[in-house]
């Protein structure tokens, strides 16, 4: 999405139908969906997929393009057994395997993908860590420490810039760049933090011996609990889970808009438009020109929180997960996929 449009001065218009028209009536799995779309489960925590028992409590994901078809990474907020699981699917949509890519690390939030088709989960644990990971499962997982010892929520890659935007799962916590020696190599680099000047500084001790990084250089700008993080268009957006705010930082000239309230995970389309995972059980569309409007709603799990977002490569098809899913089933998260014609 382009700054140019989403970043003007002027706050959102809310509508009522979006691009995709109305939702209809709640299917048997209580997803609402516009006419066109369809949904199912993939995954169900404690069941099995493709003869993977499903993590529990899962959250932060994104997709990977694997020949004709694609991998959906999802990361499982479990303390001390956390780590992630990949699904990956045929050209035709199906389920063709899935297996572990991190395991044995602490409450594994979100994370983000990089350009090179790594995947970084990030630790929401004390002094928490970030792990990059192969998607296709050849490869071992790897700390990449100079990330910083935080608690670590979600990772955006800037390509332009050459960065990666971290957020920080403290009610004070701070908004992070990581500047790596080489762009394609994370294990060495400078971990900055934006500052009230709207200035990136140099974190002095990233890893957090003695004092927190977030309480290292003194004019640091806080955040009410960072959560989720994507770069699109020349624009990072994160949000803030203590205050449920969407916020948008221009790469460009450093200007952080707040957007909205009431989101949790935000991910872009490749048609431009944002998909925001709201409070409420549902998932809004913003489009460039700052019109937002539901695109689906899932009944039935009021004790859950949607999470991890992300379009397949081709933008075909939507993941997301239900973290603890409904009341009646105790098996807890679901993960959906939604596939329909989504704007190109």
């Amino acid at each position: 999405m382009s700054h140019k449009t989403l970043l003007r001065a002027g706050p959102l218009r809310r509508q009522a139908v979006g691009p995709y028209g109305p939702l209809e009536p709640a299917g048997p799995g209580g997803l609402a969906l516009p006419a066109g779309f369809t949904g199912r489960v993939v995954a169900r925590s404690g069941h099995k997929v493709a003869g993977l028992t499903w993590h529990a409590a899962p959250d932060g994901g994104a997709c990977f393009p694997d020949g004709a078809g694609w991998i959906y990474v999802s990361n499982s907020e479990l303390p001390l057994l956390g780590g992630a699981s990949a699904i990956r699917f045929g050209a035709d949509g199906s389920v063709a395997d899935a297996y572990r890519i991190l395991s044995g690390t602490d409450l594994n939030r979100a994370g983000g993908a990089t350009p090179w088709h790594t995947w970084l989960s990030c630790e929401l644990g004390h002094r928490g860590r970030v792990f990059e990971c192969d998607p296709y499962g050849e490869r071992a997982a790897r700390p990449r420490l100079a990330m910083g010892r935080f608690r670590h929520e979600a990772a955006a890659c800037d390509p332009d810039r050459q960065v990666v935007y971290l957020t920080e799962g403290e009610a004070d916590g701070c908004f992070y760049r990581f500047r790596p020696g080489d762009w394609g190599d994370l294990t060495e680099g400078v971990l900055e933090v934006l500052c009230e000047s709207g200035r990136w500084r140099p974190v002095p001790s990233p890893a957090a011996l003695l004092h927190a990084t977030r309480h290292q250089v003194e004019d640091a700008r806080h955040f009410d609990g960072g959560e989720g993080c994507h770069y699109a268009g020349g624009v990072c957006y994160f949000t803030t889970k203590g205050d449920n705010g969407l916020w948008a930082y221009d790469a460009q000239t450093s200007a952080l808009e707040r957007v909205c309230d009431g989101v949790r995970a935000v991910t872009a389309s490749p048609s431009g438009d944002l998909y925001v995972a709201r409070d409420a059980m549902r998932i809004d569309v913003i489009t460039p020109d700052r019109t937002i409007t539901p695109f689906l709603a899932l009944d039935g799990h009021d004790r859950s929180a949607l999470k991890g977002p992300a379009f397949s490569p081709d933008g075909g098809r939507l993941y997301f997960s239900s973290q603890l899913g409904t009341a009646a089933d105790p098996s807890g998260g679901h993960t959906f996929e939604v596939a329909g014609p989504f704007r190109p």
